[in-house]
């Protein structure tokens, strides 16, 4: 049989690192009889790709029709590290003997990288590779996915700790009379979040219409775009659906107000900086669903997703009883919140010896004192397997096919300041 067992194991709990940290771990061999080898090699890549087909009919030059399938793709590579831990390129053979053998191993990740991403027709992912190089014999591989998360921190921009307002009418026209407005107003106190927060969200409907409203829906929506350039160049979009909640009904003549928390879950930064082909954003969708035939009242609020939690959320910002200026959101190619930052640390690793990873002590909560460290958690998008085109039947995935990203999650009490009284 000869290989018995692998393990790779990285110095930090969760497997994640921030961009410009180093990497430590070791990698560890069972043998249940003498191996002969010419290497150990070890491979740090890290990489983005678009890919889908697109399908249509062609006729050919006698008239005849088929179908015709063209692979759409889009690829980065960010960086690739490769060295040997044992023997080498023109090295003698070697046997191992039966047992177990550990190799410890390193690898300093490039400053600039962007966020760790799964998606439908895309991924940014980043992986480590060790290879049994066997004279005369297929090699065997042993990989491993982990995160590595592109700070984004909110206090850099000064746009998303404003208000937000969102006003919506509208009039309906009932057998050549026009009815009173229907008026929804929708406001969040900042635009800034980050992955564990609750977005405070206040709905105002006044429904001086003739028509009623069956119910007023507020959806956190994942704005995706995928983008490729080989054998052309295209880009599909998807708006994704994260959480949703709905209120109502609002009779005609009648108004009410709600206060709302919309939850969210572990999420990629928005934006993934310095990835050229994926594009991610957030907003939250509001819908006010018109009794009957009637056309719906809907409008959206952009908002800001980051890794570093803008600091006036704890503690909460004291009431005024002037009322705060609403601003919209303007994105920006050098929004300045989007640029790698010095981290905050995360939470600290389990007591029971695990973790330490070299790097997790850069930053401290110095900058921001009332900042809790976050918790890393992975998040509900997964991709079905991280096996690439340079694996083979022979590539062990350690920790089973499905890898899911982590990102930094943080508790807050209360997660955001609540709306002034009276804006």
């Amino acid at each position: 049989m000869g290989l018995k067992d692998c393990t790779i194991e990285l110095d930090n709990p969760y497997n994640t690192y921030y961009a410009g940290q180093t990497v430590n771990g070791r990698v560890t061999f069972t043998f249940d009889s003498p191996k002969k080898i010419r290497g150990i090699v070890i491979k740090f890549a890290g990489e983005a790709e678009t890919k889908w087909s697109e399908t249509e009919t062609k006729t050919d030059p006698n008239g005849k029709q088929y179908e015709s399938t063209t692979n759409l793709t889009g690829q980065e590579e960010y960086f690739q590290i490769q060295y040997y831990l044992h023997g080498g390129k023109n090295a003698a053979e070697s046997t191992l003997p039966a047992g177990t053998h550990t190799y410890p191993f390193t690898c300093a990740l490039p400053p600039t990288l962007p966020s760790s991403f799964e998606g439908e027709w895309g991924f940014v992912r980043y992986t480590v590779k060790v290879t049994l190089d066997r004279p005369w014999k297929f090699d065997q591989d042993i990989k491993m996915a982990f995160t590595v998360i592109s700070p984004v921190d909110l206090n850099l921009n000064p746009r998303v700790k404003d208000p937000f307002k969102l006003e919506l009418e509208k009039t309906f026209c009932c057998f050549c009379c026009a009815s009173g407005p229907l008026s929804v107003i929708v406001h969040v106190p900042v635009t800034g979040f980050v992955s564990g927060q609750s977005v405070p969200v206040t709905v105002e409907c006044d429904n001086a219409s003739n028509v009623g409203v069956d119910k007023i829906t507020i959806n956190l929506r994942k704005l995706l775009a995928f983008h490729v350039h080989t054998p052309r160049r295209e880009t599909k979009r998807k708006k994704e659906l994260v959480t949703s909640i709905s209120m109502g009904p609002v009779d005609a003549g009648n108004s009410q107000t709600w206060q709302q928390l919309l939850q969210i879950p572990p999420l990629p930064p928005s934006n993934l900086v310095n990835c050229g082909i994926i594009d991610v954003d957030y907003d939250i969708k509001v819908v006010a669903e018109a009794t009957g035939m009637h056309g719906n009242l809907d409008g959206n609020i952009p908002i800001v997703l980051g890794t570093v939690p803008l600091e006036s959320f704890q503690p909460p910002p004291p009431y005024t009883d002037n009322p705060p200026v609403s601003s919209d959101i303007i994105a920006t190619e050098t929004d300045p919140s989007m640029l790698p930052t010095q981290p905050v640390s995360p939470a600290s690793p389990p007591s029971n010896g695990a973790g330490g990873a070299l790097g997790w002590n850069i930053g401290d909560n110095k900058a921001y004192p009332n900042i809790p460290p976050p918790t890393f958690a992975e998040t509900a998008y997964k991709a079905p397997t991280i096996s690439g085109k340079n694996d083979t039947e022979f590539t062990r995935i350690v920790g089973g096919t499905e890898y899911a990203p982590r990102y930094p999650t943080y508790a807050f009490a209360p997660t955001a300041p609540p709306p002034p009284p009276n804006y």
